[in-house]
């Protein structure tokens, strides 16, 4: 018997295939179960054009047999089988690939996919064998062949006996090395968990032998109280589920069926709030289950956290986590999707980025979106508590890109109302508006009980405008990226023109501006560069005095800014606005009058004071009592 050489391309394939192609040794026995799914499924198809063949599905499986003392692991099939010139068509030439044949020649026929379409996913056997056997024999045929190989070095073929169609793969499991350990290919658990991962939904019986136990009889003699032993039993079970949820009809599935999945492939420990089931049949088959959760991961925040979608191709995991499926603003998103038309690359584990894949993920996106914006108009508590846990990764959304994906996500995100006290959508907002309301108003603060007390409020609420609260520390970013929705600009009730119409106030106020000048030049004197301006203010009421800003940047972004390493040092550009219908300003005019020590104390209190109020730090606490104090004496 000689042995025969691989060719020399193929001697280096498979050098680098055992080496590098894969990522996990554990998949070559999904490689293994899908050929041996594919082999069953071409004696499926001969049987449409064979009037002699029958076919009857409860006769076809796949068989897993750990042998521990022999170090043997066997994967047997009752399917097509191979003659000794497909053996050395399919075996002995690496990348040929005689599924990838067999589609392309039965194009047409009622919805069996052939899994296998490289020529490869054979050969990743040695990543954990020392050698492998190949016994089989073809449909048809009285011969049976044995291939075997131990690696690069070549391989050999004979004839040899076997009773039945099909094929029998034995794989020598390689020793137990310092970095490897080889013997869980031959632990019953081990190999359980593995096709439960990758074949679980192979459309044929896989069939393992599984050890199990039950109490034992108890003895005639034996106490009535006495704990009963337990006998092991080894007895054939199907360890693979073979019908996928995504592949039955909705009208046949539950919300309990939909959460025992989502249980089952540990998304999350919660109960998912939606669930989207997806038939497409379209430019691009596909079937997906898309879950969003209730609550968020405990990593979800952090650079751990890996966002993607399980992908399978004809119900063969082909990976974890797909994060090309989702955009990063709806990376909550859960599930899986199974489709027949991805181009893979040559170890089935990465997607190529081809035009299905960007049509799936597009399909996808809309889908969710479509999802959220039905919960807010039909289920709206649950869209609150979805938007309690997520809402702040859809403003991150909005902001990230620079405003590419606005569209998508504006109607989604949600803030707190001053009017309505709950969270309200842009559009609520805007279809409250009064006709002669100009912008979209909004407060920024730490919490809600804080801005409600802001100084800088009480002109908005004045005039009777709905104010928008933005705690997030994302959440104004996200709102000047945004700039209108609907045509209405959005303006912070701290800008320095709120776009009110002037009233009595305000031109008293324009007034006061003009005939105070210099005592306001003097506080801004007092302050040295700390503030832009000082100026008369027509936006208090009861409140002394606020600071207010100029510019795209905000005092509560300077805050947030101010917090991240590397900040330069950014600032708002200030101005201290002075309530003029307050006691304090003719404190004020009194002491410009006839004492300058003592309104400069007044001007570093009441700079101080606002500062406080915005929440920003003093920039020398001990000097703001030592001022209190010399007030108070």
């Amino acid at each position: 018997m000689t042995k025969k050489q691989f060719q020399a391309e193929s001697k280096r394939l498979l050098e680098m295939m055992i080496n590098s192609i894969y990522t996990h040794r554990e998949i070559f026995l999904r490689e293994l179960i899908s050929n041996a799914s594919d082999a069953i499924d071409k004696i499926y198809y001969k049987t449409l054009t064979d009037d002699s063949l029958t076919f009857h599905k409860e006769d076809y499986y796949v068989k897993i047999k750990p042998n521990k003392e022999t170090r043997t692991l066997t994967i047997s099939d009752t399917g097509i089988g191979m003659t000794a010139e497909e053996l050395e068509n399919n075996l002995g030439i690496i990348a040929k690939s005689g599924s990838l044949a067999f589609k392309k020649e039965n194009q047409a026929q009622d919805g069996h996919n052939i899994i296998g379409q490289f020529g490869v996913g054979f050969y990743a056997a040695f990543m954990v064998a020392d050698e492998v056997t190949v016994i089989t024999r073809a449909l048809g045929s009285d011969q049976a062949y044995k291939w075997h190989s131990e690696g690069a070095d070549g391989y050999t073929i004979e004839p040899t006996d076997k009773e039945t169609v099909g094929t029998d793969i034995i794989l020598s499991i390689k020793e137990n090395t310092e970095d490897d350990q080889y013997d869980e290919y031959l632990d019953e658990y081990r190999l359980r968990n593995i096709v439960k991962k990758y074949s679980d939904f192979i459309r044929y019986p896989i069939k393992m032998d599984v050890t199990s136990s039950r109490p034992a009889e108890k003895a005639e003699d034996a106490a009535e109280d006495a704990q009963p032993e337990y006998v092991e039993y080894t007895e054939e079970q199907t360890i693979n589920s073979m019908i996928p949820i995504w592949r039955k009809n909705k009208s046949e599935l539950t919300d309990e069926d939909y959460n025992n999945f989502y249980q089952e492939k540990r998304y999350g420990f919660d109960k998912p709030l939606k669930h989207l089931h997806i038939s497409a049949d379209g430019a691009v088959v596909y079937n997906a289950i898309l879950f969003i959760p209730e609550n968020t991961p405990f990593d979800y925040y952090t650079k751990e956290y890996e966002k993607g979608l399980e992908l399978y191709s004809n119900g063969v995991l082909i990976m974890d986590k797909c994060g090309d499926l989702l955009p990063d603003y709806f990376s909550f998103v859960k599930g899986m999707v199974d489709s027949e038309d991805l181009s893979l690359n040559i170890s089935r584990e990465l997607l190529q980025h081809d035009r299905q894949l960007k049509l799936i993920a597009k399909n996808i996106k809309n889908k969710i979106k479509s999802q959220l914006q039905s919960m807010i108009k039909d289920e709206r508590d649950s869209y609150e508590k979805f938007y309690q846990s997520f809402g702040r990764q859809l403003k991150f959304g909005v902001y990230n890109d620079y405003g590419m994906h606005k569209d998508d996500l504006q109607d989604l995100i949600m803030f707190y109302s001053s009017k309505e006290k709950k969270l309200v959508t842009l559009a609520e907002y805007v279809s409250r508006m009064p006709e002669e309301q100009k912008y979209i108003y909004y407060a920024a603060g730490d919490s809600i009980e804080r801005i409600e007390k802001l100084p800088q409020t009480e002109m908005v609420a004045d005039k009777g405008y709905e104010i928008m609260y933005l705690t997030d520390d994302i959440d104004e970013f996200a709102i000047k990226i945004i700039s209108a929705y609907k045509e209405k600009e959005f303006k912070s009730v701290s800008s320095g023109d709120l776009g009110i119409e002037p009233d009595e106030k305000d031109e008293a106020a324009e007034a006061e501006q003009n005939e105070s000048q210099e005592l306001f030049t003097a506080m801004k004197d007092v302050l040295g560069g700390k503030v832009k301006d000082v100026r008369a203010s027509k936006r208090l009421k009861s409140h002394p005095v606020c600071l207010t800003s100029e510019g795209e940047l905000s005092i509560e972004m300077e805050k947030i800014l101010q917090m991240m390493p590397n900040s330069q040092d950014v600032k708002a550009e200030k101005v201290l606005e002075i309530n003029i219908n307050h006691d304090v300003f003719q404190s004020l005019k009194k002491a410009h009058e006839s004492d300058s020590e003592k309104l400069g104390l007044y001007t570093n209190l009441l700079y101080n004071q606002a500062l406080l109020i915005e929440g920003l730090p003093l920039q020398d606490p001990v000097e703001f009592t030592n001022d209190i104090c010399k007030v108070m004496v």
